[in-house]
């Protein structure tokens, strides 16, 4: 072995390979430089590498079957004599010490000052499309090239393109005797109303058998032009596929190249539907929009017909049959949507996913991961960060669902649904003051801001403000333009007067339109009064007509919060049955919150039989799986009726203190439920009481009897409890 390498050291070969790879480094780390700049094939450098691999084991061979001489090249054979070979000696070693070295500080150089390697962040740019000046007299092309720019310009992963539909009503709001319409002046007016950076406004005109089609880009605010591009389509037929090319021109323009590097695929998007197809599409995204889903479903299914690959229209379709409970059909046409989602650009299928998780299979784990994909890759997409937003509030993480919301009234600082949003999630944190302030600044510029009310309220509840939390629900009442806001408004009512122990008022005001509801086929707003009305029952110690209106409750049950209000009712009206019945169906459920619902029920009943071990076990597995309010206040009173009065004690105070803004819609969807919060101050008694802290104890009993104090049967026990 050590003639070997001896006759290594004697033929330079490890002389020669030290040189070869000092050269080779600094041609690989150069070039990685000025390729680029040239705007060389990537192949290129990776050519260069290869070869650079390959040659080093050549390098070594060939050092060690020939010199480099003063003669010449030589092979060993032909040495004779003194030549010396030109790669040895000392002076050599310097060399190859001196070419490492250079190599070396090229390197850390780079690897420290590598800037020109990171792509540059686009600083996110939020647009309001006008309405298109058509001047072809077409009017298959009024309204449709907005939709398709948009969808092509949103592919950009730092624009944010504000929805029309929304703007449009808005403007309509403002200016009630105007047109329905968005041109250039009433687009202005709402990108600066709603803190939306650049208005584009595009124009079509007839040439001849082909067609020129215009945008130009304005501030704003200053209303100065920022950049202009064109485009000719050469037929009727191909102006879809001019807008796609208008829309890369308007991408390049606001810095986003990306699209140079997908083989034409917004060009190709809009290739897939015919022009009739794309309006008819169009139409139904504005009616859905609207919430008039019935007939957004006809233009959606018209537009399937005309173009049987068109994914969009069949996900849009879905939606709306999701949104009227056409379960069977939404079903058929999610699973038709899934299946040419390869038709989709990567935003829209990404947005397609997320919606089907959240909506259909409720598998907001799932939607997250899609909606948090969609926000990596597109980090101005608005609509993707409220849809992760909600996603997020519905899987717990708070803190991911605060955080952004902080970024949207970055991109849209004077959004009212983003504020309004904020409003909501501050409430639900318990921050009561800042929700009430941002609340109360949106009625201020838009009194029919109807869900700003439902904050207000809350808001007065926390202060001990009945009469004007009632005034908010009522200014609700008044303000609402739609069947679901006055729904809301009463059931806010009714909550109020139940926290109080007005159980007849509260009956009576939740038994407001109810046959309106059922004739009208909206359960869930059915489900959700009757539920009321069966608590006012319950108050009044009434168990007979409670279970009676929990069984009709659940049978008009759609949703998971109304499944649980109705089991809880019924284990108050002695009916475990109907309990049994929810926990069966809840257990089955993919979402982790409805299985925690059902292990609470389960250990509900459990309870109920003497088996208060077996209950906690139940109820902290509950916990485990999702913490939520009703858990946590569930597992306070089986502690308790197991006598473990410290940790009762601390559950109490955790859900009265720590998380009562939970407690304003314990089930997290906006429906009022502060009454809870009343019944706590009797358990939170119950439990010091049990602790033997009398002070304390009969200072929440006080309290209790101030809200209600003809307030039933716990009435009457408070007042045993008391001290004469």
């Amino acid at each position: 072995m050590n003639k070997f390498i001896k006759e290594l050291r004697r033929r330079e070969v490890f002389r020669t390979g030290g040189l070869y790879v000092g050269i080779a480094w600094i041609l690989i780390e150069v070039s990685s430089i000025i390729l680029p700049t040239f705007d060389v094939a990537p192949w290129v450098f990776k050519l260069i590498v290869i070869v650079a691999f390959v040659g080093f084991p050549v390098a070594l061979i060939l050092a060690w079957f020939y010199d480099i001489t003063e003669e010449g090249v030589l092979t060993e054979s032909e040495k004779v004599g003194p030549p010396e070979t030109l790669v040895g000696g000392r002076q050599t070693d310097f060399i190859v010490i001196g070419v490492l070295a250079v190599a070396l500080i090229i390197s850390i150089y780079l690897n420290m000052n590598d800037d020109p390697l990171v792509e540059e962040k686009l600083a996110p740019v939020s647009v309001l499309i006008a309405d298109f000046d058509n001047q072809t007299g077409d009017a298959m092309f009024t309204g449709l090239l907005e939709q398709a720019l948009t969808i092509g310009v949103e592919s950009a992963p730092n624009v944010a393109a504000y929805q029309r539909t929304s703007a449009q009503q808005l403007y309509k709001t403002l200016n009630p005797e105007a047109a329905n319409v968005l041109d250039k002046a009433a687009a202005q007016l709402i990108a600066v109303r709603e803190g939306i950076q650049m208005v584009l406004a595009g124009t079509i005109s007839a040439d001849g058998s082909g067609f020129d089609l215009e945008m130009r880009a304005f501030d704003s605010v200053s209303d100065e032009q920022a950049f202009e591009v064109s485009v000719t389509a050469k037929s009727r037929s191909d102006v879809l596929v001019a807008v796609g090319t208008l829309s890369e021109k308007v991408r390049e323009a606001l810095g986003d190249e990306s699209f140079k590097d997908n083989d034409g695929a917004t060009v190709e998007n809009f290739t897939a539907a015919s022009l009739k197809a794309a309006r008819d599409y169009v139409t139904a995204l504005d009616l859905s929009y609207l919430g008039k889903h019935a007939e957004a479903m006809e233009f959606f299914k018209a537009a399937t017909e005309k173009d049987p690959n068109f994914g969009r229209a069949y996900s849009g379709w879905a939606l709306s049959a999701t949104k009227l409970g056409k379960k069977d059909e939404a079903d058929a046409l999610w699973k038709k949507a899934l299946t040419l989602m390869n038709t989709m650009t990567e935003r829209e299928r990404l947005r397609t996913l997320g919606l089907y998780y959240a909506v259909v299979t409720q598998n907001f784990s799932k939607a997250k991961e899609s909606f948090s994909e969609l926000v990596t890759k597109y980090p101005s997409d608005a609509a993707a960060r409220n849809n992760l937003q909600v996603v997020s509030f519905m899987t717990l993480d708070f803190q991911r669902a605060a955080d952004e919301g902080k970024v949207l009234l970055k991109l849209y600082p004077q959004s009212a649904l983003y504020r309004s949003n904020f409003a909501l999630l501050a409430t639900y944190s318990g921050e009561f003051e800042a929700a009430d302030a941002a609340a109360k600044q949106l009625v201020a510029e838009d009194p029919d801001y109807a869900v700003s009310y439902l904050v207000i309220a809350s808001a007065a509840m926390s202060r001990g403000e009945y009469d004007l939390a009632r005034d908010a629900y009522n200014d609700m009442l008044t303000a609402t333009k739609s069947e679901y806001d006055e729904s809301m408004g009463i059931l806010g009512l009714a909550d109020v007067e139940l926290y109080l122990g007005n159980f007849a008022k509260a009956r009576e005001l939740a038994n407001r339109g109810i046959e309106d509801d059922f004739a009208k086929n909206h359960l869930a707003i059915a489900s959700t009064k009757l539920i009321l009305v069966g608590q006012s029952y319950i108050g009044e110690g009434n168990n007979k007509e409670a279970g009676k209106t929990a069984r009709r409750a659940l049978d008009a049950a759609t949703r998971t919060s109304q499944k649980v209000s109705t089991a809880l009712l019924a284990i108050a009206a002695a009916e475990p049955s109907i309990a049994r019945e929810v926990s069966d169906s809840l257990s089955n459920e993919l979402q982790p919150q409805s299985r925690a619902y059902g292990l609470m029920i389960e250990g509900i009943l459990l309870g109920q039989k003497g088996e208060h071990i077996a209950a906690l076990d139940k109820l902290r597995a509950a916990m485990e799986m999702a913490d939520m309010w009703m858990v946590r206040y569930q597992l306070g009173q089986a502690y308790f009726n197991g006598g473990f009065f410290a940790e009762a004690n601390d559950e109490f105070r955790l859900c009265a203190e720590d998380r009562n803004g939970e407690a304003t819609a314990v089930f997290l969807d906006d429906v009022p439920t502060y009454r809870y919060l009343a019944e706590l101050r009797y358990w939170r008694g119950r439990a010091e009481e049990g602790l033997g802290m009398t002070a304390a104890s009969a200072e929440h009993y006080r309290e209790f009897l101030l809200l209600r104090p003809n307030g039933g049967p716990l009435a009457k026990d408070v007042k045993k409890r008391l001290p004469e």
